[in-house]
């Protein structure tokens, strides 16, 4: 898993550098591609139940799951890049959002709380811990901002297949459900946004968006659970080219 993690790392890397005003979504998924395969791998969602991309791409008010395509992102939009990989059958997923060009305050401010909460989540996936207490850490960092947790999509576990159990909800209460043992792996991905937590799903049947159409943020990491918190698999090393 730790090589699936790279490879989407690196691929994750390769994309905030190319986004840009101008720029499809569809270019960002070729180039998605074409990066997975010659580093060795397979991605993760292009096929799964039916979904015809390599990589996700769900710009301002989508949440996830938007289908890259020939729309060209612009200065002010917020874009979040999901990616998956699969290394000699082990599977990782990863994301980030990113802002393209200049952003209002408010909108960077939502990035920066979802990547905090990304993190609170982790560092709560300790060995003795529960699942409740991940959920919990992470609805914690968004309300203490005033921001609103997406309820209907969450992580999950990850391994050989790219959705495992158990399901992890980004909002709950701490210490319930099931108790977090050394090795586990999870892909956890809160979703937060400026508004209600109510969502939609497109006529694609792939794109969800908000609601109220309010702006959405999504990160992602794949994890093992360890006795000092989750450790990331979806990252570089430091002597890996990016």
């Amino acid at each position: 898993m730790r090589q699936a993690g790279r490879i989407v790392a690196r691929v994750l890397a390769e994309l905030r550098s190319m986004v840009a005003p101008g720029v499809t979504t569809e270019e960002l998924d070729r180039a998605a591609e074409s990066l997975i395969r010659e580093m060795g791998g397979t991605p993760s969602f292009k096929g799964y139940m039916g979904y015809p991309a390599t990589i996700c791409a769900s710009i301002n008010e989508e949440i996830v799951h938007g289908i890259p395509g020939k729309r060209a992102l612009q200065e002010g939009d917020i874009v979040s890049l999901d990616v998956g990989a699969i290394w000699e059958g082990w599977q990782a997923d990863a994301a980030i959002t990113v802002a393209v060009g200049s952003i209002p305050s408010q909108v960077q401010r939502l990035l920066e709380v979802t990547q905090k909460a990304l993190e609170a989540g982790i560092a709560a996936a300790r060995v003795g811990q529960r699942l409740g207490d991940i959920s919990h850490a992470i609805e914690q960092v968004a309300h203490e901002a005033g921001l609103e947790v997406i309820r209907e999509y969450g992580g999950h576990g990850i391994g050989r297949a790219m959705h495992e159990a158990p399901r992890i909800p980004n909002w709950g209460r701490p210490h319930q459900g099931l108790w977090l043992k050394a090795g586990m792996t999870f892909a956890l991905e809160p979703m937060l946004t400026l508004g209600g937590y109510e969502t939609k799903v497109l006529d694609d049947h792939w794109t969800v968006v908000t609601a109220d159409g309010s702006l959405s943020a999504h990160y992602e990491h794949t994890i093992v659970v360890t006795r000092n918190g989750g450790k990331i698999l979806t990252t570089l090393d430091e002597n890996d080219e990016l």
